[in-house]
């Protein structure tokens, strides 16, 4: 034991955590021995946002992650867990060129795309470690020595390899299709990063005239009237007897005045809203597909930033908005408007921005998805890959199961640049791995396409870029596939699944065989942390205040695989509480060592105390492990916790106190032995959970390991495991229990002694050896113990002692050594007084005819239940003083 490593007597963890992980990266405890030949264990780290904050969400995130790795690593495994960050395209750009235009007023296309990407790197070497030196306050145990960042140079091999591949097959492709568009960011947006909004609408009924026919019309409701510029058609069902007669007619366009046909497609639901439907191939993905069926111009009539354009008319430059009020007040007073029909709808808004989105038409690049969907569906259906919990597969098959075509090309220019090169003298396209600036055909020069891809294809290449592909490194060999994702159920379709099909296709096995979903962290009341609620909690400040461990503690406790977790200050407290009651067992028991190494004790040596206890603490081993590898990981830290306060802290300790204390005895040094090894094992089984606090208290004791993180996790040991001495200490608790409680109950001080008499016929757990711990922990002078309850007649019994019985033992106290028995009467006496005049004051106000016919029903109800609960005290208290008399 270093004698020079002491705790100090207030736990404060600023002094010890920053030192505690400076110490583990120099020592290299992170990064895996390349010789090892244990069974692997392999994490990739979701990447964050390479200019983020540290967020609850990462908080948890990572957290969980680094339980599971550390408990790995203390098993034995040939442990990695890869760091990284992601380039996040059009969050970081977005925020490059805010501050472009707050600071400078400029636009990136003042500064042009070079000089524009040469400041997102400024800010990306600026800011870009904050997020990663944030997740080491947290104690994340990554391998620092492999971080990786999607656009470092082997993850951006890593994309051109698998855009070239994927396009050669046939499975990326650019084509004209409707696409989700951003206004705001000013970019393609895929399925996936469209989010759905409940919002107030409306339906507009609009009268379309029918040509050579005068007052006859169709009747279509719509509620996005500013596309009626792009109609090119309306539909009936040609099964519907009610519009069938339609098809093949001629319809005016309100206020434009263009002819358009009536066409039959069944796409039209027979018997919904007017069976007539407007057809806008350019603004709405379902016209699109009916647009191509019938072969119908597309005319797009929105600019990038939701603007009319030319096909608008006198509206053309109004916002997409401004132009539907206005339109509306037109159609209205040229009579072509029926009604507006109130319709609240679900609509799709950007997920970075919240911005609208507008369904357009747009040449954009595609990965054609259902023949990478089906292996990946399979995948999970035949346990490959395995949901903890499994309800989430629910989720992954609803994506895969109705995936389109994924827009993966962006207009950004932060991110991988799409390796297409277009030669404008031939007209001949190239996809190439490498960079091409002359034209193979004509010979002259290529220009690159002007786009990038979508964040999300890089980070689905994640789990093998980041280990060396495509090159075939020792790494990749060894770590692939990794062994668990963690993450987040809201990134499933966005990441989980990209990744599972991108590994299958590329690597030919999957990338990960569980995914480990946790919920979100939700404030107090349950609601969503954000900025517009102002109920976000910084992690960072939680550290600063309570410690890394305090947060991780707070995060894992009561962490349910899925579900959802709210997060308060009595949870922040509550940890810190913990770590106090830990940081100060911890001092008393190394003030009580004298010891330089921890020796289990034979058998024979064992106290029944000190057997309980390694009884107990095989059974939170065996617990915790099976806890742990069903990722249920806040049931671990429970039965830790309980097992901590309640069994050690609160009992054991208190039950070696004695031995403690009897310095030079053998029996010392058996005491000794046995807190140290429970203390140090505990520690161990605690410190994937709350890694600094576990490792300084482990260095100030008798250890087996230059540092715990590197030490062995315990194992469940069987000839540790002493059942018939477990049951015997429990009865001994049980019965200490029962005269706390009784002794509460009767606000007997514990300073006053008595004697206690126990009769019972387990005089194995009850004798004169165990008679201390009633002296020490139940406040008796002194403990009669017999096998025949009989021994006691005439000395104790109902009339004059309190009696406790319990499932193996019944116990008397002598009412005169636990109760000064004239102030007893006298408090009594005062009781039955008061008593006697609160009834007596009910039954008059009851006996009042007019209380009773006037006030409410209730209110005479609650005065005869006041009365009931009056008498049965009054019994009791004259019982009690007829036990004094």
């Amino acid at each position: 034991m270093d004698q020079n490593h002491e705790l100090p007597k207030t736990y404060s963890p600023s002094e010890f955590e920053d030192r505690i992980y400076q110490n583990w990266c120099d020592k290299g405890y992170f990064t895996p021995a390349k010789d090892s030949n244990a069974p692997k264990f392999s994490v990739v780290i979701p990447p964050p946002n390479v200019t983020g904050q540290l967020h609850m969400g990462h908080a948890l995130d990572d957290t969980l992650q680094d339980i599971l790795v550390r408990y790995k690593r203390m098993q034995g495994f040939d442990t990695l867990w890869v760091p990284g960050t992601d380039h996040a395209g059009i969050a970081t750009q977005i925020k490059v060129e805010e501050n472009l235009r707050v600071n400078e007023g400029l636009t990136r296309y003042d500064l042009g795309r070079e000089k524009f990407l040469e400041r997102v790197w400024d800010w990306k070497n600026k800011y870009g470690d904050r997020i990663i030196s944030q997740l080491k306050k947290l104690g994340t145990s990554c391998d620092w020595t492999r971080e990786r960042f999607t656009m470092d140079e082997g993850c951006s091999r890593a994309v051109r390899e698998v855009f070239v591949n994927l396009y050669n097959k046939g499975l990326i492709y650019r084509g004209h299709r409707i696409i989700n568009w951003c206004p705001h960011c000013l970019t393609a947006l895929s399925d996936a990063e469209v989010e759905y909004k409940d919002m107030d609408g409306n339906f507009w009924h609009i009268r379309y005239p029918i040509k050579g026919e005068d007052g006859k019309f169709v009747e279509i409701a719509t509620t996005r009237p500013e596309t009626m510029f792009g109609d090119t058609a309306v539909a009936v069902n040609p099964e519907d007897e009610a519009t069938k007669h339609l098809i093949g007619k001629t319809l005016i366009l309100p206020l434009v005045g263009r002819e358009i046909p009536v066409i039959a497609d069944d796409y039209v639901e027979i018997g919904f809203g007017t069976g007539c439907v407007k057809i806008t191939p350019a603004h709405d993905p379902n016209d699109f597909l009916v647009g191509q069926r019938h072969d119908l111009e597309q005319i797009k009539v929105m600019n990038d930033d939701a603007t009319m354009n030319a096909y608008a008319g006198k509206y053309e430059g109004m916002d997409r908005y401004a132009c539907r009020k206005a339109l509306v007040a037109d159609l209205e007073a040229e009579g072509y408007l029926i009604k507006t029909v109130p319709h609240p709808h679900n609509v799709g808004v950007c997920y970075r921005c919240g911005t609208v989105v507008e369904p357009l038409t747009s040449d954009q690049w595609f990965v054609k998805m259902k023949p990478l969907a089906a292996p990946a569906i399979e995948a999970v259906e035949n346990g490959t890959i395995n949901f903890v919990p499994e309800r989430f597969s629910k989720n992954y098959f609803n994506w895969m199961n109705n995936i389109l075509d994924w827009c993966i090309s962006r207009q950004l220019w932060w991110g991988h640049r799409i390796p297409a090169f277009y030669c404008d003298s031939c007209g001949e396209m190239f996809v190439s791995k490498e960079d091409m600036t002359v034209c193979p055909k004509c010979g002259k020069a290529l220009r690159q396409d002007s786009d990038v891809l979508d964040t999300w294809f890089s980070s689905a290449l994640w789990p093998f870029s980041t280990l060396g592909w495509p090159d075939k490194t020792v790494d990749l060999e060894k770590y692939y596939p990794t062994s668990v994702l963690v993450t987040g159920y809201d990134i499933i379709t966005f990441w989980v699944s990209r990744m599972i099909f991108s590994g299958l296709e590329h690597m030919g096995k999957e990338p990960f065989s569980t995914v480990f979903i946790h919920g979100l962290v939700r404030d107090a009341q349950g609601r969503k942390m954000s900025k517009s609620l102002g109920n976000g909690i910084d992690p960072l400040e939680i550290i600063d205040k309570y410690g890394a461990d305090a947060l991780r503690f707070a995060l894992a406790t009561g962490n349910s695989p899925g579900n959802d977790r709210r997060f308060s200050d009595e949870k922040i407290e509550a940890a810190r509480n913990f770590a106090n009651k830990l940081w100060n067992a911890s001092r008393f028991v190394r003030m009580n060592l004298t010891i330089d190494e921890i020796k289990l004790p034979e058998e024979s040596k064992l106290a029944l105390e000190d057997k309980w206890i390694l009884t107990k603490f095989n059974a939170l081993v065996a617990n915790v492990t099976a806890a742990l590898d069903k990722f249920e990981v806040g049931v671990a830290l429970s039965n830790i916790y309980d097992f901590t306060w309640d069994v050690f802290c609160d009992w054991y300790i208190e039950l070696s106190k004695v031995r403690l204390g009897a310095q030079g005895t053998e029996e010392n040094l058996v005491a000794q032995n046995v807190i140290a090894y429970i203390l140090t094992g505990t520690l161990k089984l605690l410190h994937p959970f709350m890694p600094f606090i576990t490792e300084e208290i482990y260095q100030a004791l008798p250890h087996d390991c230059e540092s715990i993180i590197i030490s062995k996790y315990p194992e469940l040991n069987k000839s540790e495991c002493y059942d018939k001495a477990n049951e015997q200490m429990e009865r001994i608790i049980a019965a200490i229990k029962a005269i706390r409680n009784r002794r509460s109950e009767m606000n007997v001080v514990p300073s006053r002694k008595a004697k206690v008499y126990i009769a019972t016929p387990y005089t194995d757990s009850f004798n004169s050896e165990t008679a201390v711990f009633f002296g020490r922990l139940a406040s008796a002078s002194e403990v009669e113990i017999t096998d025949k309850i009989e021994t006691f007649e005439g000395v104790v019994s109902a009339d004059n002692a309190v009696q406790i019985i319990t499932d193996s033992a019944t116990i008397f106290l002598p009412l005169a050594d636990i109760i000064d028995t004239e102030k007893e009467m006298a408090r009594l006496t005062a009781e039955e007084k008061k008593l006697i005049g609160e009834i007596e004051r009910i039954e008059k106000k009851l006996a009042n005819a007019g209380f009773v016919a006037k006030a409410p029903a209730a209110v005479v109800e609650g005065e005869k239940v006041k009365m009931a609960k009056y008498q049965e005290n009054l019994e009791g208290v004259r019982a009690a003083i007829a036990k004094l008399k």
